[in-house]
Formats: C-alpha cells, sequence, structure tokens
C-alpha cells in the first residue's frame, strides 16, 4: 500500500496544477517526470502526501497513544529527519521554525478544509473496526485540520482502505458506503468531474470517482492525473485503496518501482512499512471474486 501510493504521489508530483495540455501530453506512464516549475522536487521523488502517511504509519506500528501530542511529534519528526519539498508554503514554514509537536500545536491554527489530513489518513483503515478507523482519523484531522470538511475527507480517505482491504464489497460501491457510514451531508457518490483544488473534500471524491470506475491500477492512477489540479493527493488517496482492492489488477509498470526514491526513506523502508502493517492488520482471507458484501468486518 505504501509504496502504490508513494507511486502515485512521485507520479503526481509532476503533474500537479500543470496546464491541462501538458498533463494530457505526458501522462503516459512511461516514467517519472520533471514537474515545469517545482524544480526540487526531482523524478521518482515523493513529496508531502507520502511523508506525513509514514508519519502516521509509524505512529500505528509503534502502538504509543493515538493523542494530538503524540501525532504532532511524528508530523514533526518525519519533516526534520528528511526535509524536501511539495508542502504548502504555510505549512512548511511551520514545521521549519518548530522541533517539535509542542510548539507546532501552539503555532498552528487548525482551521483548515484542505486535503492534508485527508491524504495521510489510508493507513488508519486497515484496522478492523470501522468505529475505531472513525476516531483515529478524526484524532489526526483535528491535530491540523479541525474543522467539518478536513474531519470528515479524512474519515472518507481511510474508510476507502478499509472498504478494499477488508474486502466488504466491489470497488465500484465504495463511494456508496462511505456516503452510508458517514450519515453527513456530503454524498460522496456523487462523480467528480474536471480540475481539483486543494480541498480534502474535492480530492476525495475525486479519488472515489475514479476507483468506483477503473479495475486496473494503472488506469486508477491515469484518471487520477487527467483531472488536474492537486492530482498527487488524488492518486496517493486513490492508490492507497486500490492498491489493497481485490477487484483491481495490480499492473502499475516495473519501471514506477524501479525508479522510485530508494534513499532511507525510500522504496525499500516503504516496503518494509508495508509489510509490517500487513502482518500486524492481514484483514480477511481474501474472497476468490468480490461481487457482494460477503467478507465483512463491520
Amino acid at each position: 500500500m505504501l509504496v502504490e501510493l508513494a507511486i502515485g504521489d512521485a507520479y503526481g508530483a509532476g503533474f500537479e496544477f500543470a496546464a491541462s495540455e501538458e498533463v494530457e501530453e505526458h501522462n503516459t506512464l512511461h516514467g517519472y517526470r520533471q514537474h515545469p516549475r517545482h524544480r526540487g522536487i526531482r523524478p521518482g521523488m515523493y513529496t508531502d502526501d507520502t511523508q506525513l502517511t509514514l508519519a502516521v504509519a509509524e505512529l500505528l506500528l509503534d502502538g504509543d497513544p493515538w493523542t494530538p501530542e503524540n501525532l504532532a511529534d511524528r508530523l514533526v519528526d518525519a519533516y526534520h529527519r528528511d526535509p524536501r519539498d511539495g508542502y504548502a508554503k504555510g505549512f512548511r514554514a511551520l514545521l521549519d521554525a518548530n522541533r517539535t509537536g509542542a510548539e507546532l500545536r501552539a503555532a498552528i491554527a487548525p482551521a483548515s478544509d484542505r486535503s492534508g489530513a485527508a491524504m495521510r489518513a489510508g493507513p488508519i483503515g486497515l484496522l478492523p473496526d470501522v468505529d475505531e478507523v472513525l476516531r483515529l482519523a478524526e484524532i489526526q484531522a483535528r491535530v491540523t485540520h479541525d474543522t467539518p470538511a478536513g474531519i470528515e475527507s479524512a474519515r472518507a480517505a481511510a474508510l476507502a482502505v478499509h472498504y478494499c482491504h477488508h474486502r466488504i464489497g466491489p470497488t465500484e460501491r465504495v463511494a456508496h458506503w462511505i456516503t452510508e457510514r458517514l450519515d453527513g451531508a456530503e454524498d460522496w457518490s456523487v462523480p467528480w468531474q474536471g480540475k481539483v483544488d486543494a480541498l480534502g473534500v474535492m480530492c476525495v471524491r475525486a479519488a472515489l470517482t475514479a476507483l468506483s470506475g477503473k479495475r486496473r491500477l494503472t488506469d486508477l492512477l491515469s484518471v487520477c492525473i487527467g483531472y488536474t489540479g492537486d492530482v498527487d493527493t488524488v492518486a496517493t488517496i486513490a492508490l492507497a485503496a486500490g492498491s489493497r482492492a481485490a477487484d483491481v489488477e495490480q499492473d502499475l509498470p516495473a519501471h514506477l518501482y524501479d525508479t522510485l526514491e530508494n534513499g532511507p526513506f525510500g522504496r525499500d523502508y516503504l516496503a518494509d512499512l508495508d509489510a509490517r502493517l500487513l502482518d500486524r492488520w492481514p484483514g480477511p482471507t481474501p474472497c476468490a471474486e468480490v461481487t457482494e458484501p460477503t467478507c465483512r468486518s463491520d
């Protein structure tokens, strides 16, 4: 899961808010692309989407109390051990200026409805209990995105992974299932069309639309990038779930795995965390074919 979402993030980084003509010409999956303006993110490098997901995954695995204090510490630590581009300008300035979670929490005004809490929520969906998934996704969202839209988009992103990982039903029904579970104002099953801005609800709805309609991971990634806009986040959310879906063919090209960054926190590190996460939360015995919600975890 972590490797695949990082591939989506790194591939999408070359197209984030690029002109639609550039996206249409170069969105071929032939390789990672240098963004025409963001020179600090080299081809194959992931961005804040993956780095902050690592912070969430590591806290889950270490088993420390799931508190705002510990979550803030992990977010700050993940950045300072491996500083990189890709963050929103204001949030990166906060991370640069603060070395501990306590300092970050004292400095931040968590009133954002952007996509930061949703893009890092995927690993929470591996947990077997829906109520626990919702609780943990909300707590982590409130650290930086303590708004109704910020919280609900994070919960929806985590539920997408939960639905796929626990084989609850066919992926074409994932958005409907999430709408039923959240029972809020947002109908996550309404198909997304057009450019995606950096709002959490937009990014998750676009990811769910792509996930609901595609049965190959290559098609899922291509469609996510084709929206234009905040496409690295859309791809991160969609591939986190799609990589755990029994009815989605895992057919990403080998060269996207081979050329994903592999420094201290790169491909091998992600793969090791993946193995540990799936050993801890393996999900149900996979169904031979997912056509009805017969393998339920709730």
